[in-house]
């Protein structure tokens, strides 16, 4: 399978703008600080399709997604269904961070902040090599 036939598929094209019309709080919140490459130029996508997943927020330049999960998350099949989905994007190299929707609603600099952390490579130690 080709990489540019399983992003943003044209057949989820009608799903991913209903996502974007019925958009959560938490979402739009999330959106308001993401947008416009507000984030240290990097751009990111709201309901952006991989396969037959959508995910809330992506940044292909770094291949990360966002996910941003209300209640029904905590219920066991749905645990299930979020594990199978991440594994998916796995193997296509998609690293997926995920934040209650009220974490967003309720301490979106934390969020913004773990968000940048994965923007960007671990920080290097400036220290020089001690001498034997």
């Amino acid at each position: 399978m080709k990489n540019n036939f399983i992003f943003n598929q044209s057949s989820l094209k009608d799903r991913r703008r209903d996502l974007r019309k019925s958009s959560t709080d938490a979402e739009k919140k999330l959106w308001k600080e993401l947008r416009g490459k507000r984030l240290f130029d990097f751009k990111f996508f709201r309901q952006y399709s991989v396969g037959l997943y959508i995910l809330d927020f992506y940044c292909p330049m770094v291949k990360l997604g966002i996910e941003l999960d209300g209640g029904q998350h905590a219920d066991e099949s749905q645990e299930v269904y979020d594990k199978v989905r991440t594994d998916y994007l796995k193997k296509h190299d998609i690293r997926v961070l995920r934040f209650w929707n009220n974490d967003v609603l309720k301490n979106i600099e934390g969020v913004v902040l773990k968000i940048i952390e994965n923007l960007t490579p671990p920080k290097l130690s400036l220290a020089l090599p001690t001498s034997p």
